[in-house]
């Protein structure tokens, strides 16, 4: 409803992960860099965690869009609840095999060979699982195992685990202590600072094609940072509110009261 009337090109606060409109505060940007430097170093396995909301996903697009594609292959997981065999299975297709084994054991046989494959052609192998707090002892077990695969001078296989600050009770259980053994780059995303978010709203506005208008005050930013607690996600859905608000009205400003009005709107959904 507000996007013509204030001249956006698209909406600037959904929430849906568009690498475009990262904002890369200091941890996302020392995040980003944790990844580059396990992936570039052949490191094998880092973990990212971060609250919900906090930019994980979209960080990892934006990590997946910088890597050399004349380098680099990936696969990307999204859904967490599978078994073993889904996971391989998955593995293989978003590397772009078409003739793919059924039994677990020839999946690990035919990962292993497209693996040594792709490395003697120069190529490294990246594989990426979101919500990894959700993955069964099972399949984190067998993603211990795929870290096996090596040849006599590296690992054929980087594992990135993002997930919820839950995924640091998982890997501190006893029986996954040889997986923990294993993990050399570890980075923790926190939230976006008061200064951060007074960036981060101004940044997607410019993104989204806004002129200068409309403009947050002072203390409607105030109010979105303690509305939101630092937390991105939701800092996109009290803004739009907050933006419908000012809509509303007719006003060029965003205040705190259309801030407050946002927040309580917000807080009729968990009532």
């Amino acid at each position: 409803m507000y996007q013509s009337f204030y001249g956006f090109r698209e909406m600037p606060f959904n929430i849906t992960p568009d690498p475009k409109f990262l904002y890369l505060s200091p941890t996302h940007q020392e995040a980003l860099q944790h990844l580059k430097f396990g992936v570039g170093e052949r490191k094998g396995f880092i973990v990212l965690v971060g609250e919900v909301g906090c930019g994980k996903t979209v960080l990892c697009r934006r990590f997946l869009n910088e890597l050399d594609p004349e380098r680099f292959d990936s696969a990307l997981i999204l859904n967490p609840r599978i078994t073993e065999t889904q996971m391989l299975r998955t593995i293989l297709e978003e590397l772009g095999e078409e003739k793919i084994a059924r039994s677990q054991t020839d999946l690990v046989a035919q990962i292993h060979r497209v693996l040594l494959e792709r490395i003697e052609r120069g190529r490294d192998i990246v594989v990426i699982i979101d919500e990894a707090q959700n993955l069964k002892f099972e399949v984190l077990e067998q993603i211990r195992l795929l870290s096996n695969l090596e040849t006599e001078k590296q690992k054929l296989l980087q594992i990135i685990l993002m997930g919820q600050p839950e995924l640091k009770d998982v890997l501190r259980r006893e029986d996954l202590r040889q997986l923990r053994q294993r993990i050399l780059v570890h980075y923790e995303l926190n939230p976006l600072s008061r200064s951060d978010v007074a960036h981060y709203v101004q940044h997607r506005l410019t993104l989204a094609g806004g002129a200068g208008r409309p403009h947050f005050t002072k203390w409607a930013l105030w109010a979105v940072h303690r509305a939101s607690r630092g937390i991105p996600r939701v800092v996109n859905n009290v803004c739009d509110k907050a933006l419908l608000s000012a809509f509303v009205r007719e006003s060029d400003e965003v205040n705190y009261w259309d801030v407050r009005r946002a927040r309580q709107d917000m807080d009729k959904l968990v009532d």
